[in-house]
């Protein structure tokens, strides 16, 4: 038996490819390659390019490769972009989620743990945010994701399927061992962009918005390290393998940073004074959004290792700088 990763050549997945490795777990890769890399996918494991939405070569692939658990990252995660092109992320994120539940119904795959966002939530009216508050998505790119879990919840009613939906937080940080990390350049996730601006790879950091109602004005995130992120996942399939229900719970350490926080972070480690520029807010944004994490804790026996900004930040400062020295030469 084996485990399908798709978006495995991503970031996220390149992680859980690893992790999966090292349990001495069948690892099957399914990726287009549109945002991940093949270099990024450990050797080890089995690499497919293609598209999740191709179900006849889904379904074949997943026979073949006697596929009993599915881990579905591909996605597409840029809020901004999903305001401005909506039908490109409700094809990504839920038409093709929903071919990929066709061919795994049809296979015969028994688990399913799926890569949601705390994007459902929206603009929650209480922070931390658990997961008994009714999702309230402002953007479409929570909302393709929100859809995606109401089809996941109906097809495990109706066929001999369980899974675990874990809500990530803000991801970030990187392999401790170096192996792998964020590698999309133009990648807008906070702690990448300001990491490639303290290397010199951006002119200035741009700050959506200071008017927020938060304690300095600009948003704050639950910012939770890669590595641990990829942790809940083994728990999750652990879990459903001991024939447990199908949960759905949030992935965070229920601690908030704010941009500046994470600003302060990323001078304080690299020992660079960038340049900072304040503009208006990105549409899509939700001032604050904070995890109440303890269920996971509770329900699947999960324990973080790498809960702290400065570390985080650190790993991304050595990734990025690996990156770069790769460029270079």
């Amino acid at each position: 038996m084996s485990v399908l990763v798709t978006g495995g050549a991503g970031y996220i997945g390149s992680h859980m490819v690893l992790e999966l490795l090292a349990q001495g777990e069948q690892v099957v890769v399914l990726d287009d390659l549109s945002t991940g890399f093949r270099w990024a996918v450990d050797p080890r494991a089995t690499f497919i390019e293609g598209d999740v939405a191709d179900g006849h070569s889904v379904e074949r692939l997943l026979h073949e490769h006697r596929v009993e658990s599915i881990i579905h990252f591909a996605a597409k995660i840029v809020v901004p972009d999903s305001v401005a092109d909506p039908l490109r992320y409700y094809l990504a994120n839920t038409v093709k989620t929903r071919a990929l539940l066709e061919a795994a119904v049809r296979a015969g795959v028994k688990h399913f743990v799926f890569s949601s966002t705390a994007a459902v939530y929206g603009n929650p009216p209480v922070n931390p945010v658990s997961e008994d508050v009714v999702p309230n998505p402002m953007s479409p790119y929570g909302r393709s994701k929100l859809m995606s879990e109401w089809m996941l919840a109906d097809t495990a009613f109706a066929h001999p399927l369980s899974y675990v939906v874990l809500r990530y937080f803000n991801v970030a940080g990187a392999d401790p061992e170096g192996r792998t990390g964020q590698s999309t350049p133009d990648a807008t996730h906070l702690i990448k962009v300001a990491v490639q601006t303290a290397l010199g790879q951006r002119p200035k950091l741009n700050v959506f918005g200071t008017d927020y109602e938060t304690r300095d004005g600009t948003c704050v995130r639950d910012y939770i390290q890669v590595s641990d992120l990829v942790a809940a996942h083994t728990c999750a399939l652990r879990h459903l393998r001991g024939g447990g229900e199908s949960l759905t719970l949030n992935c965070g350490y229920g601690q908030g940073y704010s941009v500046l926080d994470v600003i302060e972070s990323v001078k304080r480690v690299s020992g660079v004074d960038f340049a900072v520029e304040y503009v208006d807010r990105r549409a899509g944004d939700p001032a604050k959004i904070v995890a109440q994490a303890d269920r996971i804790r509770r329900q699947l026996n999960w324990i973080p290792q790498f809960d702290d900004l400065d570390t985080i930040v650190r790993q991304a400062l050595t990734w990025e700088r690996g990156l770069l020295e790769k460029r270079v030469a």
